[in-house]
């Protein structure tokens, strides 16, 4: 097949894909798309950056140099995390392997949102599990690690997610907290029934398939009133990805936070420095002519501190050299946090920029692979290693899917639409197919007329200014009045007439609901659960086989 727009056929296992480059895509940021292109041009922002996988080789001793934590205390950790989620043979298998001092990490992670949240999460997942396989392929001892945010306290973004109803239409399905459960780590939140009607209320709207009642069953199990959102969340992608062996971590686990407690001090340590570096890299990128990333201010602590009733609150540095719980008037001297911070961990998590130090210090991680806000977030973030004297991890764009199921590919065949097109959304693409598809003529017709009227406006200035320029500009205010009108006239008739046609509006609808839904990308709104109701287990199969981590584009799978 030729390539046409950018766009390059592949085929995987019989599966048509697209890759699209992310620069004809809605929504995508200039640093994104410039460490895309080439890493090594930004190396000021990002050291040690490669641009594809087989270039990570030669980090490997040092990665392992840098690394310090006992393996066998963190892999037992793993285990106990991992056996509680009903790990598969396979996980065990890559714990023990960790165990080798040989063996490096490849990371990644997100939010535990319900249900595993958007279709992104997913493709993090089958990222690192596909790049531990090729390090592995190439004699390199890997496995893949996912670190769950269960220390994030943003319950709001995490308690929605989407699928598709039996109308082809957007259908949300939501976890409702307890007010007090609100500022608390969202891993730590208890599932009460609220749960049990989200998922009555998802299953009811989802077409009934040969696979629904089997994944009905399994989700309720899961995620049932009395489990914490981590847990279930932390199951639940085992269950989906457990044959490929990834790691699960929960970085809530005693061990592990006494494992990060060397980590935490250094942090607290430099936090003067580092606050220092991260607003001064924060210049650097803006005047490079890049967006701002994680806003950093004078009173920056790298660390959260959990409060007695379960709150997990940014600490803030004070003129007085106090550290304070934001919003709070009583402090810690440096010497009653170092003390904390040695004797109960757990009391304490990271932010944003230190997590992946913490991260790197419990692993020997040898690549991260996030988002598009992730690969920004490490320009900044690489600060934090140099201050820490540690070796910056190389951070990887995760695979990027949308799936257009065969129903939606025949519309977009049918109506010669390009994937790319449904961003513009239905008030845009419905028009351009009624006047094009359903009624031609009528189109044709409003064409005609829009020309007529403006030969003959033309003959009327042409006459008022050689008579009289002030009318000659009334005429042009007029002008943009009748061209407005009719206008406004051809865009409700071409509404009406795709209403009269309801099967070609809900069959278009439809397909920009499932592949383009609030004109973004499909991996960023739906939840994983439409595709596994409709298409079975094998989805994760086709995802699986579709992983191209060479490929920097946005590939699009014709199932």
């Amino acid at each position: 097949m030729r390539e046409m727009g950018g766009v390059r056929p592949i085929s995987v296992r019989g599966t048509r894909i697209e890759s699209i480059p992310f620069s004809s895509l809605p929504g995508q940021t200039k640093l994104f798309l410039d460490h895309l292109a080439d890493p090594k041009s930004l190396a000021r922002f990002y050291p040690g950056g490669v641009s594809h996988q087989a270039g990570l080789d030669a980090r490997v001793e040092e990665v392992l140099k840098a690394h310090t934590t006992d393996r066998s205390v963190l892999c037992d950790a793993l285990a106990e995390i991992n056996v509680a989620y009903g790990a598969s043979a396979a996980t065990l298998a890559n714990i023990e392997m960790l165990r080798d001092p040989r063996t490096v990490a490849v990371l990644t992670g997100q939010q535990t949102g319900v249900f595993t949240g958007p279709l992104y999460t997913i493709y993090k997942a089958l990222s690192a599990i596909r790049s531990a396989e090729q390090f592995r392929e190439r004699g390199i001892s890997a496995v893949p690690v996912f670190w769950m945010a269960t220390e994030d306290h943003d319950l709001d973004e995490v308690a929605n997610t989407f699928v598709i109803d039996r109308n082809g239409d957007p259908a949300r399905a939501a976890f409702v907290a307890a007010k007090a459960d609100h500022g608390k780590p969202v891993g730590s939140v208890v599932l009460n029934r609220s749960i049990e009607e989200a998922i009555s209320e998802m299953f009811d709207a989802l077409p009934m398939t040969e696979f629904s009642p089997r994944l009905r069953d399994s989700i309720s199990s899961i995620w049932s009133a009395g489990t914490d959102l981590g847990k279930a969340f932390g199951r639940t992608l085992s269950m989906l990805m457990g044959k490929f062996g990834l790691i699960m971590v929960d970085p809530r686990n005693e061990v592990l936070k006494q494992l990060a407690a060397p980590a935490y001090l250094a942090a607290f340590r430099e936090s003067e420095p580092m606050m220092e570096a991260l607003m001064t890299r924060s210049e650097e990128l803006l005047r490079a002519g890049y967006h701002a990333q994680v806003l950093i201010e004078a009173d920056h602590f790298p660390l959260f501190w959990h409060t007695d009733d379960g709150r997990r609150v940014a600490l803030r540095k004070g003129l007085d050299g106090t550290i304070r719980p934001k919003g709070e008037r009583a402090g810690f001297s440096d010497q009653e946090l170092r003390s904390m911070i040695e004797t109960s961990p757990g009391r304490f998590s990271p932010g944003v920029m230190l997590r992946p130090i913490v991260q790197d210090h419990l692993f020997p991680t040898i690549c991260y692979f996030g988002g598009s806000a992730e690969v920004a977030y490490f320009a900044q973030n690489s600060e934090v290693y140099r201050v820490m004297g540690r070796p910056v991890t190389p951070v990887f764009h995760r695979q990027s899917f949308t799936v257009v199921e065969a129903k939606h590919a025949r519309t977009l065949n049918k109506y010669d639409l390009e994937f790319r097109d449904l961003f513009q959304g239905q008030d845009v693409v419905l028009p351009v197919i009624v006047e094009k598809f359903i009624d031609p003529t009528t189109g044709l017709l409003f064409t005609d007329v829009e020309k007529r009227i403006g030969d003959e406006l033309d003959r009327l200035d042409h006459a008022l200014a050689q008579f009289d320029t002030t009318l000659a500009a009334n005429l042009a205010t007029r002008r943009r009045k009748i061209v407005y009108h009719i206008d406004t006239l051809r865009k409700k008739f071409q509404k009406r007439r795709a209403e009269t046609d309801e099967t070609i509006g809900r069959r278009v609808r439809a397909a920009i609901s499932s592949l383009a839904p609030a004109s973004a990308l499909q991996e960023r709104k739906l939840n994983v659960l439409s595709f596994l109701n409709q298409l079975g287990p094998s989805f994760i199969d086709t995802l699986y086989d579709s992983v191209g981590l060479d490929d920097k584009g946005h590939r699009v799978i014709y199932l």
